[in-house]
């Protein structure tokens, strides 16, 4: 069987001391490029992730979703023969594990699946990784898109695989916190093929913008249930 064209999406912010561990560790024989979204960083993250790899795509607005957004708008300009059959999304602190991507990629490559949520609730979690509002907002989100959507998710994980084509056709529109919960439920609406796989989540390096605050928190709660609900 061919091997599919995989290009694996980083967003970040102010990511300097972790980018250069996350680009080391990716399995580069499966991947074609590795785009990093670099979200308005005041540090070196550009720098550093240019040097090992990585292309650098400049998103001055700040967002989670505008880096996202800005390498998709990267990749979606070049010809129809170069876009990729799938795409990898991973976080750019160094807290997932970049070397599981082969087995995170494999129901898409082998059982022709849409899109696979890594999940740290089914996989092993290093003690700390994840705060109690991050465990109990995945929690409460992940309930009400089994509720309202019938669909079952475990996660909001950010370490996630899915076909180009698929990802276009949800037409992704949030520039911030709501971007992986936009993404599961618009797969729900839409009737995607969807499964999860067990991933390991370890501390990030340094402090999270979102999680490690007060105000990120109920900021990226309110913005999660008000995805959930407006897309009913």
């Amino acid at each position: 069987m061919k091997q599919p064209v995989i290009d694996v999406i980083i967003p970040a912010y102010n990511e300097e001391k972790s980018i250069g561990l996350v680009l080391a560790e990716i399995p580069r024989a499966w991947v074609r490029e590795v785009i990093v979204g670099n979200n308005g960083s005041t540090d070196a993250t550009a720098e550093v992730a240019a040097a090992n790899g990585a292309t650098v795509v400049l998103q001055p607005r700040k967002g989670y979703g505008s880096a996202c957004l800005a390498a998709m708008e990267y990749i979606a300009a070049k010809p129809a023969a170069e876009q990729p059959d799938v795409v990898v999304f991973l976080d750019g602190d160094y807290s997932d594990y970049p070397e599981e991507l082969p087995e995170l990629v494999k129901p898409i490559t082998e059982e022709n699946y849409d899109m696979v949520i890594g999940s740290r609730a089914l996989g092993e979690r290093e003690q700390g990784a994840m705060l109690f509002q991050q465990v109990f907002g995945n929690w409460l989100a992940t309930r009400l898109i089994r509720f309202f959507y019938r669909y079952e998710f475990t996660d909001l994980g950010p370490f996630r695989a899915i076909k180009w084509s698929k990802l276009l056709s949800l037409r992704m529109e949030d520039p911030d916190f709501g971007w992986t919960v936009e993404m599961q439920v618009k797969a729900a609406k839409y009737g995607l093929k969807c499964t999860e796989r067990p991933v390991r989540y370890r501390r990030r390096v340094g402090k999270s913008k979102v999680s490690g605050t007060i105000r990120g928190t109920v900021l990226a709660g309110q913005k999660i249930l008000w995805t959930i609900f407006k897309l009913l």
